[in-house]
């Protein structure tokens, strides 16, 4: 085990900002591993529409993970606001305003629009700007009609209450939330899978993520250990071959 331990995929520390990712930004983690997605991203000078049947606008680098890549989904997830200018404003018209929104900022552009995605300690928002629109105009957010319209509205609101909340509250300092037993889980589905791509065995998976006092204990139980990084490593496999449209929201 002592070559294994020095591998990328061994320290569990080195993963500990996915414990904080969402949705969108899981699926990316998921999507970058795939060999296929890799081999796309190299041809990407030769077909520049590949983006679309990886659910992309545009190809991102798969070398970059979660806090330097900033993938933009097609279609959008629901939770992406759409900001156009207001054709109409009333005399007390919110106005944008970019340095106002809270969080580190980026913008990227998809070849029509520009995306704008701000994150703060447990948070991500991403809004998507009209061409046209100005820092200082008043606007509107825009929603797509939709037979899901109810979760899309539900999702909007919950992205306007993050925003507010965060430019009312302007803290001098923040602290991220306590990570869920569901953010674990994807933690340890990531490490195994890359283990697995590196050509770990499943034991040398478990001592890993588990600890060698575990696997000892635990190995040869039914139902134990060994079935439990079974299906870790068997669920990455899924997401990234695909299952990642469901955590970004496509389908």
């Amino acid at each position: 085990m002592a070559a294994r331990s020095s591998a990328a995929w061994y320290p569990t520390a080195a993963y500990l900002y996915v414990l904080h990712l969402d949705g969108p930004a899981l699926a990316w983690e998921y999507l970058r591993r795939n060999p296929d997605y890799g081999r796309a991203w190299l041809r990407r000078r030769r077909e520049p529409e590949a983006g679309q049947a990886w659910g992309l606008r545009l190809l991102e680098d798969p070398t970059l993970d979660a806090r330097d890549a900033h993938p933009v989904w097609f279609p959008d997830p629901d939770d992406v606001l759409q900001l156009y200018p207001d054709a109409d404003p009333p005399p007390d018209a919110e106005v944008f305003e970019f340095w106002h929104i809270p969080g580190r900022k980026r913008l990227i552009h998809d070849g029509t629009r520009l995306v704008l995605v701000s994150d703060w300690p447990g948070h991500r928002v991403r809004l998507a700007l009209a061409p046209g629109l100005e820092d200082g105009m008043a606007y509107v957010y825009a929603i797509r009609a939709r037979t899901a319209r109810c979760r899309r509205h539900r999702a909007i609101a919950m992205q306007l209450d993050t925003l507010m909340a965060a430019e009312d509250d302007a803290p001098v300092a923040m602290t991220g939330p306590r990570p869920t037993s569901g953010a674990l889980f994807e933690l340890r589905t990531l490490q195994a899978l890359d283990a697995t791509l590196a050509g770990a065995s499943l034991r040398e998976v478990a001592v890993g993520l588990f600890g060698s006092a575990a696997v000892a204990a635990g190995w040869y139980v039914d139902g134990g250990l060994r079935s439990r990084v079974r299906r870790l490593v068997r669920r990455g496999r899924s997401l990234m071959h695909g299952d990642y449209r469901r955590l970004a929201r496509l389908e």
